[in-house]
């Protein structure tokens, strides 16, 4: 029953997916990723009740599919945090390995039926035969590979926001992180445990959790593009920002204008405190400058020895510190005085502040109280 409900799940994500007004490349890939976990999981739950044995050709459903888990969430990421990527046919490349295994089973399924039903009562598979052995071997290697550059696409558009941004709510990669853990337990599950059983029932959760996170997700599974269209203005702002870098790659700063820079920044935010604004970014902050966008982030990364994200909500914190000492703010909330920083959620105040001072707000304005 539970693999009916997997399967009934995916292909309905799929459809709201792909009858979506405004749908985008990102959404695109989800969806089709949701076919191919709908059918993967019909081509085990064929195997599981014994439908295999009346339609043979369900065991073509079994072979390829779990090469295209990695692939499909590796394309998804990318398609949210750099979707120009996708522009080429480079993409296909992921979809050689599932060819190739479909090809070396060829044999395997061209054998009489009544030898495949033998090789099915054994356990599903010819363990005598070379193409399970290189089966697993490549199922192995392949739930490493995409792990590995999975993690390392979403490290670097973390690490792209932190250079860029100054806040992370409305481009948080939370979604995303929730399908790589999930396939990353998956991959547990299939490199060291191997029961089918236990795998399957697990992907049947994970399909519904998709559903019901998905759901609540803004711009996924709705007709609002908000979360979506964040992070991929970030992709395209990159874009711009790394076209851009080449015509200034022969322009390094010496230590006079690094110094220069520094001192024009720190006056700017000494008197229009622009740091009290939430969304602001690099680029906006280089305008006003009147500089380059790169020698900024080298100014801020070599004087300040932070990246941009903590330099402006430094500024933030020791705003906020200064305004809470102040006998006539007691009238006011922290949460209040916080936003008049330029921090825009409670729950990012709290967590930078704990990060910065080792202690809540509250925990804070306690201590000064004390000492007054």
């Amino acid at each position: 029953m539970i693999y009916i409900i997997g399967i009934f799940v995916a292909f309905f994500l799929a459809l709201l997916i792909f009858t979506k007004k405004g749908r985008n490349l990102a959404d695109t890939v989800l969806g089709i990723w949701m076919v191919v976990i709908g059918t993967h999981l019909l081509g085990y739950y064929s195997y599981a009740s014994g439908l295999v044995y009346d339609y043979p050709q369900f065991l073509w459903l079994n072979l390829p599919y779990p090469f295209f888990h990695g692939p499909m969430l590796f394309l998804y990421t990318q398609a949210l945090t750099n979707p120009e990527k996708l522009k080429s046919k480079a993409w296909l490349f992921h979809f050689i390995l599932p060819a190739f295994i479909l090809v070396i089973h060829i044999p395997f399924m061209l054998l009489p039926t009544k030898e495949i039903f033998e090789i099915l009562k054994n356990g599903g598979r010819n363990t005598n035969d070379w193409q399970s052995v290189i089966h697993s071997i490549l199922l192995i290697s392949s739930g490493f590979f995409y792990v590995f550059i999975t993690h390392r696409l979403l490290s670097k558009h973390k690490k792209r926001i932190l250079n860029q941004f100054s806040y992370q709510e409305k481009i948080s990669l939370n979604w995303l992180r929730l399908l790589f853990y999930g396939m990353g337990i998956m991959w547990f599950f299939i490199i060291f445990i191997g029961n089918d059983t236990l795998i399957f029932s697990a992907a049947t959760v994970f399909t519904i959790l998709i559903g019901y996170y998905g759901i609540n997700q803004v711009g996924i599974f709705s007709n609002q593009n908000t979360k979506n269209e964040s992070l991929e203005s970030i992709a395209k702002e990159e874009e711009d920002i790394n076209s851009e870098r080449k015509k200034y790659a022969k322009s390094g700063l010496n230590e006079e204008m690094v110094k220069a820079i520094h001192q024009k920044l720190t006056c700017l935010m000494e008197t229009e405190r622009v740091f009290t604004q939430p969304e602001l970014n690099l680029n906006d902050l280089a305008t006003r400058l009147n500089i380059h966008s790169n020698s900024l982030s080298q100014v801020i990364n070599e004087i300040e020895g932070v990246n941009f994200y903590d330099y402006i909500n430094r500024l933030r914190i020791e705003e906020f510190k200064r305004l809470v000492s102040l006998p006539e703010n007691q009238k006011f909330t922290l949460l209040g005085l916080a936003y008049e920083c330029g921090f825009n959620s409670k729950s990012a105040f709290n967590r930078i502040f704990k990060k910065a001072t080792g202690s809540s707000p509250s925990e804070y304005v306690k201590s000064l109280t004390e000492k007054m």
